[in-house]
């Protein structure tokens, strides 16, 4: 099977704080994998390494078979350009927690941003797709409204639908329901479900235990800055093995 993220031995320090303490992880093609764990536990600095919003301090990265941020010749490492990042990138979309839309443009117009001004694309044919997107995440008849217009829900779909409109190899969602209210939390769900079932490669960091049980293919508690339990939903969420993982699902559960 493909890997289409494998980490090794990754560390991330921010001066004396180490957040990730050696994360080594493998994600297939087209798995969903959920990561659970307290906050501070270093889930959402994985995220956003894979991502190359941070800059890992140790280790090796690769993503969708690049060695991220890096060119090896030989057993030397060179640094990438900002520019050769930026296409690295383009493997990957990430969805945030605070949906990240822009607050001037309509919801349509969002969501073609990045196919128009980063991967060229003709506006034309770029609206075309994106209309589909945003009926595909329930949304075709706010195609016109803006961010402000939207419920927390509606605009993280929207940020959904701006994160397939990348054609991404993997979707990372950094606690996509934590800023929704609890009314909202099951549409974007709803739509994540559907991903999951088209076979598109999830990294999801979530809260949201029922929904990392339905979907997920493995589930990985992390705690500390390190992986400390990592199975199938039903080891790590019905018959975890480390007393750390027990007490986080018991605490989140009651």
């Amino acid at each position: 099977m493909t890997s289409i993220v494998r980490a090794s031995g990754v560390r991330k320090s921010y001066g004396e704080f180490e957040a990730l303490k050696g994360i080594t992880l493998d994600v297939a093609q087209g798995e969903v994998l959920c990561i659970i764990g307290p906050s501070g536990s270093g889930k959402s600095t994985f995220l956003r390494c894979i991502n190359q919003l941070e800059t890992i301090s140790d280790g090796a990265l690769w993503v969708n078979g690049e060695l991220a941020g890096y060119r090896q010749a030989g057993n030397k490492l060179h640094e990438l350009s900002e520019k050769q990042i930026a296409r690295q990138r383009l493997a990957t979309s990430m969805v945030f927690q605070r949906f990240n839309l822009f607050p001037h443009k309509t919801a349509l117009e969002n969501v073609i941003e990045g196919p128009v001004q980063v991967l060229k694309r003709r506006r034309a044919e770029a609206e075309v797709e994106a209309r589909a997107l945003l009926a595909r995440v329930g949304l075709a008849h706010k195609c016109d409204a803006f961010p402000i217009e939207l419920s927390g829900g509606q605009q993280q779909r929207v940020a959904i639908a701006r994160a397939l409109a990348m054609h991404p190899q993997l979707i990372l969602f950094d606690e996509p329901t934590s800023a929704l209210d609890p009314e909202l939390v099951g549409e974007v769900l709803a739509v994540m479900r559907d991903l999951a079932k088209s076979g598109m490669t999830m990294i999801v960091v979530t809260h949201e235990l029922a929904f990392a049980r339905e979907v997920a293919d493995r589930v990985v508690f992390m705690d500390g800055g390190q992986i400390v339990e990592s199975g199938s939903p039903e080891q790590v969420l019905s018959q975890p093995q480390h007393r750390r993982t027990q007490d986080f699902i018991s605490a989140v559960i009651a």
